[in-house]
């Protein structure tokens, strides 16, 4: 991971990746770089009247968009010790924040709330105690005790909001918000590019996706849903219109111990991995930061709580279930209308 970067409880995600084609790509530019412990890829296309700047353009986006990428990690890494997020958890009681982090935070805290608490930004210590988080702790399964103990440093209802102000009850508590800080990274990076009147492009982080008009010749962007499995095998294609789109899954981390795998999801409620038989959640959403979030939270409610609680919110959520040496799909009706038939 790179480590100067925020570290992400999912390098879950089961990468999304843009579907090959052979279409003209003149006026098709992209740049990527090192971001959030692992890499960003912008594409983007200028119009006509941009093209007479486009040597000027193409420097100065790059250098806008690694300096707002640097500065969400200024405010919300756990890897950085003088960010805003690390200066809040040394802390024992408040501490004053960015308007930036004070949003994702509210966010972290409705989602808390709308599930039950299977969403919850303080899951870090129980996270660490398996050996998933930035202590980078040996891999090993702890006692019941332990994992009680620990369980009581944990709990959102202890978060709260002042102003610009973050407040814990417990001076133990410890957020980290790498469920929705790359989903918040990503809708800054989009909305910056818009504020320069580029009204086309995709924004990646790490396989967390938001995308904005269309290609060349009013070509859709059509993405893909990865196949569980060795190599890229497409799941499903996508056109997502202009939305975002994020992915959650366990089965490229974690860990085995005793002929058991344990995933790097841990739920709040008892402690322990995740350990049912759901392996992707993918969600879309006008928002990132929300995508990336449902993602995460439908993961730790499982198959039929978390399609549930999908359908209530009318929510647009597609679900990969492992059913012998296979793959059951489950889907709103909401994302019926953005698959691509091959």
């Amino acid at each position: 991971m790179f480590n100067s970067s925020i570290k992400w409880l999912a390098l879950v995600g089961l990468a999304f990746f843009i579907s090959s084609c052979s279409k003209p790509e003149s006026q098709l530019l992209q740049f990527q770089g090192k971001t959030m412990g692992t890499y960003y890829h912008i594409k983007y296309v200028l119009s006509d009247e941009q093209l007479a700047q486009k040597a000027l353009l193409e420097k100065q986006l790059q250098v806008e968009v690694d300096k707002q990428l640097e500065l969400v990690n200024d405010q919300m890494s756990t890897y950085r010790p003088q960010s805003e997020l690390s200066l809040f958890n040394k802390s024992s009681d408040s501490y004053e924040v960015s308007d930036a982090t004070i949003k994702a935070v509210k966010k972290a805290l409705s989602l808390y709330e709308q599930t039950g608490g299977a969403f919850d930004v303080t899951v870090g210590p129980l996270v660490n105690l398996w050996g998933f988080g930035p202590d980078k702790k040996p891999y090993k399964v702890p006692s019941d005790a332990l994992i009680e103990r620990t369980k009581q440093k944990v709990g959102s209802q202890y978060l709260s909001i002042q102003g610009n102000k973050l407040i814990k009850s417990k001076p133990e508590l410890y957020v980290d918000l790498s469920s929705i800080a790359k989903g918040y990274g990503v809708d800054s990076v989009a909305e910056l590019l818009s504020e320069k009147g580029i009204t086309n492009y995709l924004v990646d982080i790490g396989g967390e996706l938001r995308v904005q008009g269309t290609k060349l010749n009013n070509q859709d962007w059509t993405l893909a849903i990865e196949r569980p499995g060795l190599g890229q095998n497409v799941q499903r294609l996508l056109n997502i219109g202009d939305n975002a789109i994020a992915t959650s899954g366990d089965y490229r981390n974690y860990f085995e111990f005793d002929g058991i795998r344990y995933s790097h999801t841990i739920d709040p409620s008892t402690g322990k991995p995740i350990s049912h038989k759901l392996v992707s959640v993918t969600v879309i959403d006008k928002s990132s930061m929300v995508a990336d979030g449902l993602a995460t939270a439908i993961t730790v409610l499982g198959p039929e709580k978390g399609f549930a609680f999908a359908a209530k919110l009318k929510q647009p959520v597609f679900l990969l279930v492992k059913q012998g040496d296979s793959f059951k799909e489950l889907f709103t009706p909401e994302f019926e209308p953005f698959f691509v038939e091959e």
